[in-house]
């Protein structure tokens, strides 16, 4: 058999050889200059040997004559014969926002070595990272003492309408003409203009969360550029992006209330309630109690609910929130929630650059409520069944309801003509619920979606789960994929990424390959 495959790359290799001649008349033709490669200086990527470089692309495609922009790249070749190359693979960490040049990196944790037949190629989308210019507004809009998320007052939701404006008001300064061309659309254009800079045919790409966004759009305007694509944590197409976020406040809601069950399991170590309400009763009282005197002076309500609001996103963060909490709760100790609080939300310069640019993504790709009635309507209604996350979503979003950019119109997804993908959701994700799977499964009918049945861990594949992690292995190596059913639902069904077993009191989690993953893909 790996004879035989050795042949069949053989035969793409040279089919990929008239593509290259093909996308160098592209570049002759006006295109992208070939990316200029450096060793990259920086931690990670210094470590892995990875190359680095930078992309001039217009910043408004319309004008390609006019104002340049520079996107960071960053490349680690492929280390198989040449005769097994499949060519190049992008990854993108989600966000909108997140920085993606460490994943180049990526392809060490696909097993079986299937990632070592690809030159692995991040980026830093535009005003991301180490991308010129990058966007960054008010790097203390995150800080503490901010107002309860939930509006129960008058003098609350003044004082919230006045950050989100003041916000929205500084990214107008920082930002300027930028601000006009941060859709989804003009990167799905920068990431065809860094192919044709590769002289590659063809790519494949590995997104996450907001990155199968960026894939399903780009596979929709270039079906024949897609070779093979991965998409974890799927963004639903029909969604964007304000009934994205409701359907988000529910889907947290249920993800929240299984964290609960769990913490209850363990009362004996953590000794917040014996019941999953009990425990609810608790987390509920706390943000109660912080709404009049912040622990530590600095963790409030909000800072509660973001710090918890992690738990929804991973199983990996379960045992150290329940340990922060419980020193909260029964001793008084707001030092491990304010730690949780300021590891994922630094203060230091352009700190607050994912966030600009995941405003600046969401606000211009489509049209968001004008009338604050409908937002107050639409997430009191949302409010009252999923408490939970639904203002703290709302503020954060609210931004747009002031931005200087004009909004566009979302891309309509159609992968009927791309070739076979493969979709990878947990069912309870909250980030990107599952009906968004089902729904980018029917938009590309030739994809395959693999299910990690109950989990509510969001984008966690190549952590070490073999059934998901191996079915990634085979696609990217052959193409192989699970025979697709005719119903409704997933094609292949895995266990969900475990649920920790937590440690001894005083035991600190060890470090390895999947606390670095994590690292790289929050884009730090």
């Amino acid at each position: 058999m790996r004879r035989f495959w050795a042949a069949a790359a053989a035969v793409a290799l040279c089919t990929a050889g008239a593509g290259v001649t093909g996308a160098r008349a592209e570049t002759a033709r006006g295109g992208p200059a070939p990316i200029a490669w450096s060793a990259c200086t920086e931690g990670t990527l210094k470590s892995h040997s990875a190359e680095c470089g930078f992309l001039s692309v217009p910043m408004d495609y319309a004008e390609p004559g006019g104002t340049k922009i520079q996107i960071a790249v960053s490349r680690i070749k492929a280390t198989a014969p040449a005769a097994e190359r499949q060519g190049v693979i992008l990854v993108n960490p989600g966000g909108p926002g997140g920085a993606g040049r460490n994943l180049a990196t990526l392809g060490q944790n696909v097993p079986k070595k299937a990632g070592a037949a690809y030159d692995w190629i991040g980026f830093d989308p535009r005003g991301v990272g180490a991308s010129k210019p990058k966007l960054t507004c008010d790097s203390t809009y995150t800080g503490y003492q901010r107002p309860p998320y939930v509006p129960d007052s008058a003098e609350i939701e003044k004082q919230w309408h006045a950050r989100t404006t003041g916000y929205a008001a500084a990214c107008a300064k920082a930002g300027g003409a930028l601000l006009d061309h941060m859709r989804t659309e003009d990167t799905v254009r920068d990431i065809d203009s860094i192919r044709q800079a590769l002289a590659e045919e063809k790519i494949s790409f590995y997104g996450f969360s907001y990155g199968t966004y960026l894939a399903q759009a780009y596979a929709t305007r270039n079906p024949e550029r897609v070779h093979r694509m991965v998409l974890d944590g799927v963004v639903n197409p029909g969604r964007v992006w304000y009934r994205a976020n409701l359907d988000q406040d529910v889907a947290f809601e249920k993800a929240i209330k299984v964290y609960f069950k769990w913490v209850a399991k363990y009362d004996s170590v953590y000794h917040l309630g014996r019941t999953p309400a009990a425990v609810s009763k608790t987390y509920y009282r706390q943000l109660a109690a912080l709404a009049g005197k912040p622990a530590g002076g600095k963790i409030g309500p909000a800072e509660l609910t973001d710090v918890f609001l992690q738990a929804g996103y991973y199983v990996f963060d379960w045992e150290e929130i329940a340990r922060a909490f419980s020193a909260l709760v029964n001793r008084k100790d707001a030092v491990p929630l304010r730690r949780l609080y300021d590891g994922n939300r630094p203060k230091a310069e352009g700190s607050d650059n994912g966030y600009a640019v995941y405003l600046a993504v969401q606000c211009t790709d489509a049209p968001w409520p004008a009338s604050w009635k409908k937002w107050a309507r639409d997430n009191w209604r949302t409010h009252r069944k999923a408490p939970f996350e639904t203002w703290g979503n709302a503020w954060y979003n609210a931004p747009c309801r002031h931005w200087a950019a004009d909004p566009g119109t979302p891309i309509e997804v159609d992968g009927a003509k791309a070739p076979p993908i493969l979709l990878i959701s947990e069912t309870l994700d909250a980030a990107t619920p599952y009906a968004g799977a089902l729904e980018t499964r029917r938009r590309f009918p030739r994809s395959v979606l693999v299910e990690g049945v109950g989990g509510t861990t969001h984008a966690g594949s190549l952590y070490g789960h073999a059934c998901v992690d191996n079915t990634i292995a085979d696609y990217l190596a052959t193409g192989a994929l699970p025979g697709r059913v005719k119903a409704d639902r997933s094609d292949k069904q895995c266990e969900p990424i475990a649920k920790p077993t937590p440690l001894a009191p005083d035991a600190k989690k060890p470090a390895g390959a999947r606390e670095e993953l994590r690292r790289l893909i929050d884009g730090r």
